[in-house]
């Protein structure tokens, strides 16, 4: 009985890590910064992991999957995955709308992890 309670712990404690790493769900992210339209300028007083929605236009591929973001108040990096990069059709220059969370960081400047990008039209 006392190995089947332990393995039971054990087991349970993996998952509320797992969990506890994998941030939150995509369509979470979405839902919560449906109602969160910010500027740039805004970003820097939000707490880590804020879904945010913000629009403007990407102004440079910086490396890899980063981007730099204006929207008139301010420059920020984005990271947008490859696959949601290829997958939205926008390129450099173009205006988009942007969700994601905020990403604070000890060392270097807040950026925000992109899980959704839509191109504007005009």
């Amino acid at each position: 009985m006392y190995k089947i309670l332990m393995v039971i712990l054990y087991t349970s404690s993996i998952f509320t890590t797992v969990n506890t790493w994998a941030g939150k769900d995509d369509h979470i992210v979405i839902q919560e910064a449906a109602s969160n339209q910010v500027k740039v300028a805004e970003v820097k007083n939000l707490k880590d992991e804020t879904a945010v929605t913000l629009t403007g236009t990407l102004v440079k591929h910086l490396k890899q999957e980063h981007y730099e973001f204006n929207d008139g108040t301010g420059l920020i990096l984005l990271e947008i995955d490859d696959d949601l990069w290829k997958s939205a059709g926008v390129q450099v220059g173009d205006k988009i709308i942007a969700i994601g969370e905020v990403d604070k960081h000890r060392y270097k400047p807040t950026d925000i992890e992109v899980v959704k990008i839509e191109k504007v039209m005009d």
